[in-house]
C-alpha cells in the first residue's frame, strides 16, 4: 500500500502501544474522545503504563503539519479533522459487557460512525477490538456504509487483526505477540498483514477470512476461562476434603502434558468478557452454550467463595464478624498493573460488606478516583495510611510490593489471613484457594 497513513481509533492499552510502534515507520495519528486522556499523551505520560515516556517522547510529534512534513511520527488528537487524510484506520476501542452480562457494542458502534464520517475511496479499515464472529461484517461495514455512503469491497475495504495485548506483561508487548490477520478480499488481506508484519517482530498469521480471525480471538480466551473454571472447581472441592489444592497442582504438574492453570479471580477486559460474546452469538444461533457458560458463572462465585470462606474461619477462631474490620490486599484485575477494568475483587468486597463488615482496600497501583467512579469504594493508596489491626487480611492481587509487607503489623490477635493467589509462605497464613 504506498504511501500509508495511519490512524489508531482508541487510545488503550491496546490503541497506544500500536500507535507508538506504527510511528516508528508510518505517518501515524492518534485519535480518541478523551480530551484529559489526548493532552496526558501529548505531555509523554501513559497512566496505563503500557507505554513509556522515553517511548512517547521519541515518537510524539508538535503538529499535525510537522506529521505531514515527516515520513513517521504520531500526533495525537481528539478532533475528528485530523484523521481524514488517512488511508488506514485501526479500530482498537474496548468492547465490554453490560451489567446484565451482554455485550455492549456501543464504543464499536460509535468508532464506525466516526470513521464513516472521514472514510475515502480505497481507504481501508481494520478492528481490533474483540467480537463474535460476523460482528465486522454484519455489524460495523453497515455503519461504515450508511455514514460513508461508500460501497464495501468496492470503495473501502475491511480487516481484522485481534488484539492480544497483556496488561502490565513487560515481556509479551505488542511487537513480540504473533499477530493474527485477515482481510476482507484476497488482495487487501495481504495488504494488511505486510503493513502488521512489518512492526510485529514475533511475525503474523493470515487467517483465510475476518471471521476465522474474529473465532480464533474470541476463543482464546474462553478456553482459558474454561480451564480456570475446572482448576477453581477443584480447589472448592479439595477445601471440602481437607487437601491443599496448590500441593495437588504441583504433583500433577509433573506429567508432561499437564496444563499448568490456577485457581483465582477471573477478571479484567478478556477472559471474563470474551465468552459472553461467544455465548451471546451462539444462542442467536439457537444453540445454548453450556460448558462456556458454567464456566463463566463458576468463575464468577469465586469473589463471594473467598469472603464466605474468610468469614467461616474467623467464625471459627472465635473473631466477632459483626462490625470487624478487614483490609483487601489489591483491587486491580491483576499484579503489578493499574488496570482495574472488571475487578472481581469488587466481589469480595461486597459479598464481605454483606456481613456488617468495615472493609479497607489498599493498593498502590490503582488511582483512587478512578476506583471510586468505577465501584464506589474508596481506597487506600499509602500503605502508612493502614493505621488499624485487622480482624483478617485477604491478598486479592499479588503485586510485587505485597511480598514485603509485614501482616503481623497488621492483624489484631486473633486473626485471620487468606491468601487468595497463594504467593505468601503457607505457614504464615490460615488458607489459600
Amino acid at each position: 500500500m504506498e504511501n500509508t497513513k495511519i490512524a489508531i481509533v482508541g487510545l488503550g492499552y491496546v490503541g497506544l502501544p500500536l500507535a507508538v510502534e506504527f510511528a516508528k515507520k508510518y505517518q501515524v495519528v492518534g485519535f480518541d474522545v478523551n480530551k484529559k486522556r489526548v493532552e496526558e499523551l501529548r505531555n509523554n505520560n501513559d497512566f496505563t503504563l503500557e507505554t513509556s515516556t522515553k517511548d512517547l517522547e521519541s515518537v510524539n510529534v508538535n503538529s499535525l503539519t510537522e506529521l505531514k512534513n515527516n515520513k513517521t511520527g504520531l500526533w495525537l488528537s481528539c478532533d475528528l479533522d485530523d484523521i481524514k487524510d488517512s488511508n488506514f484506520y485501526v479500530v482498537t476501542v474496548p468492547t465490554p459487557i453490560d451489567k446484565s452480562k451482554q455485550p455492549d457494542l456501543t464504543p464499536l458502534y460509535k468508532a464506525s460512525e466516526s470513521v464513516g464520517k472521514v472514510l475515502s475511496k480505497n481507504d481501508i479499515v481494520v478492528y481490533e477490538s474483540t467480537v463474535f464472529p460476523g460482528a465486522t461484517e454484519d455489524e460495523c461495514i453497515p455503519i461504515l456504509e450508511k455514514v460513508s455512503g461508500l460501497t464495501f469491497n468496492k470503495d473501502f475495504f475491511a480487516g481484522y487483526s485481534p488484539e492480544r495485548i497483556n496488561p502490565g506483561d513487560k515481556k509479551h508487548t505488542v511487537t513480540k505477540i504473533l499477530k493474527v490477520t485477515s482481510g476482507s478480499t484476497p488482495e487487501i488481506a495481504k495488504i494488511v498483514d505486510n503493513i502488521y508484519k512489518s512492526v510485529i517482530v514475533a511475525g503474523t498469521h493470515l487467517a483465510p477470512s475476518i471471521k476465522v480471525a474474529e473465532a480464533a480471538k474470541v476463543i482464546e480466551n474462553s478456553q482459558r476461562d474454561v480451564n480456570i473454571a475446572f482448576v477453581n472447581e477443584l480447589s472448592k472441592i479439595f477445601r471440602l476434603m481437607d487437601i491443599d489444592t496448590n500441593e495437588v497442582l504441583e504433583a500433577a504438574g509433573t506429567k508432561w502434558n499437564f496444563l499448568p492453570f490456577k485457581p483465582g479471580l477471573v477478571g479484567g477486559h478478556c477472559i471474563g468478557v470474551d465468552p459472553y460474546y461467544l455465548a451471546q452469538k451462539a444462542k442467536q444461533l439457537g444453540y445454548n452454550p453450556e460448558i462456556i457458560l458454567a464456566g463463566r458463572r463458576l468463575n464468577d462465585s469465586m469473589g463471594p467463595f473467598v469472603a464466605q470462606e474468610t468469614i467461616k474461619l474467623m467464625i471459627k477462631k472465635g473473631i466477632s464478624v459483626h462490625n470487624s474490620d478487614v483490609l483487601v490486599l489489591g483491587i486491580t484485575f491483576k499484579e503489578d498493573c493499574p488496570d482495574i477494568r472488571n475487578s472481581r475483587v469488587i466481589d469480595i468486597i461486597e459479598e464481605l460488606k454483606s456481613y456488617h463488615v468495615n472493609v479497607d482496600i489498599f493498593d498502590p497501583w490503582a488511582n483512587k478516583e478512578e476506583v471510586k467512579h468505577e465501584y464506589g469504594v474508596d481506597l487506600i493508596c499509602d500503605f502508612k495510611a493502614l493505621n488499624k489491626k485487622y480482624s483478617a487480611i485477604i491478598l486479592a492481587v499479588s503485586h510485587r510490593e505485597f511480598m514485603t509487607i509485614d501482616l503481623n503489623a497488621l492483624v489484631a490477635q486473633p486473626n485471620v489471613i487468606f491468601d487468595v493467589k497463594s504467593i505468601l509462605d503457607k505457614n504464615s497464613i490460615d488458607s489459600r484457594l
